[in-house]
């Protein structure tokens, strides 16, 4: 890797390179709903059916089932009525439908035996991610984390986006991050987030939180950037082990999206204890809108993470009900790059 200055800011945005990846899945998904359970001529023929008589039908789990009903609806496919029901839009119902002289079906046909489109069909009825990678001999990401090779591996894959994600997030809450004087940066991977974070705010100090093996790897990269005096790494568990209380900002950054509601709710709950009255919590990451219509691209993000994790990218209105019942205030969403953005929320 080339010497990194965190000083020197990007004047571009990398969304369209990220596009590239992100969506790789969203075609298998949407292959899966075509051709393994005509989804969409079942909704032509039952027009606003709610969402859980939806996933009754189909015996699908929720996680998986929100995913591909706001891939849809980014797409353009369905859409909801007043009360809830689910409908087809006209591209849905002309193009998507099997009993239509413009059904598009057969061009999926060449994905049919693509592992990643069988696998969101044991996934939508399972609600268990799949293999790394449609790997036969891997294990989900969230057990193959616990390997070092692998763990360096991935960590390197969110470095290289981390800089720019953590540099542009880092100027973004600068109104907001002033008078606070320590974060607690929660599943912080390499430590780049706090590293950028102090870098741009040298007032503040860092600790990130990480189990081994990646504990070990954020302590390497933050010394190799010359930052160990401000920032440090406490080993531990994120679920089963205390936290640092000695902070007022708590960052969670990409990491609710890997979590099943139950979990990122447990996260929140823990932060919350962390904080004290006035202090501050930063949910950074692919972000879908309150009313589960887009950005495309994040909806597209999101059928990769169901697949490869146990989470989702949350909407706004979610991770509202993740932080009000705690007592936090919540502050507007703001983009950053990369079709990345954040909410930020106050202890009160």
């Amino acid at each position: 890797m080339s010497t990194v200055d965190l000083m020197q800011t990007p004047s571009s945005d990398p969304a369209v390179i990220l596009r590239y990846r992100d969506r790789q899945y969203a075609a298998d998904l949407i292959g899966a709903a075509i051709l393994e359970f005509d989804f969409f001529s079942f909704i032509d023929q039952h027009a606003g059916i709610s969402f859980d008589n939806l996933c009754s039908h189909f015996e699908w789990q929720t996680r998986p089932a929100d995913v591909l009903l706001t891939l849809c609806r980014a797409s353009g496919f369905i859409a909801n009525e007043s009360d809830g029901g689910i409908v087809l839009t006209s591209v849905g119902r002309e193009f998507l439908t099997s009993d239509s002289q413009w059904f598009l079906g057969p061009y999926y046909q060449p994905i049919a035996d693509s592992p990643v489109r069988k696998d969101f069909v044991s996934i939508l009825r399972t609600g268990k991610p799949a293999n790394w990678q449609a790997k036969s001999d891997g294990a989900d990401w969230h057990e193959s984390m616990k390997d070092e090779t692998f763990a360096r591996s991935f960590t390197d894959l969110m470095n290289c986006r981390g800089i720019a994600f953590g540099q542009k997030l880092a100027a973004a809450v600068s109104d907001q991050i002033a008078g606070h004087q320590h974060m607690l940066d929660v599943g912080g991977g390499s430590g780049i987030y706090s590293s950028t974070m102090v870098t741009r705010h040298p007032h503040l100090r860092a600790t990130v939180l990480e189990q081994s093996p990646v504990d070990e790897i954020a302590r390497k990269e933050i010394d190799r950037l010359g930052l160990s005096d401000q920032v440090h790494v406490h080993s531990a568990d994120m679920f089963r082990d205390p936290w640092p209380t000695d902070v007022d900002v708590v960052l969670l950054s990409n990491l609710l999206h890997d979590w099943d509601v139950a979990e990122a709710q447990q996260i929140v709950n823990k932060a919350r204890e962390a904080l004290p009255v006035g202090g501050l919590i930063i949910i950074h990451g692919a972000i879908i809108n309150a009313e589960k219509t887009g950005p495309l691209p994040v909806a597209e993000y999101s059928s990769l993470l169901m697949n490869i994790t146990q989470g989702k990218c949350y909407s706004v209105s979610e991770y509202g009900d993740f932080l009000r019942p705690h007592g936090f205030e919540l502050h507007p969403y703001r983009d950053t790059t990369g079709d990345r953005g954040f909410l930020t929320a106050t202890k009160c």
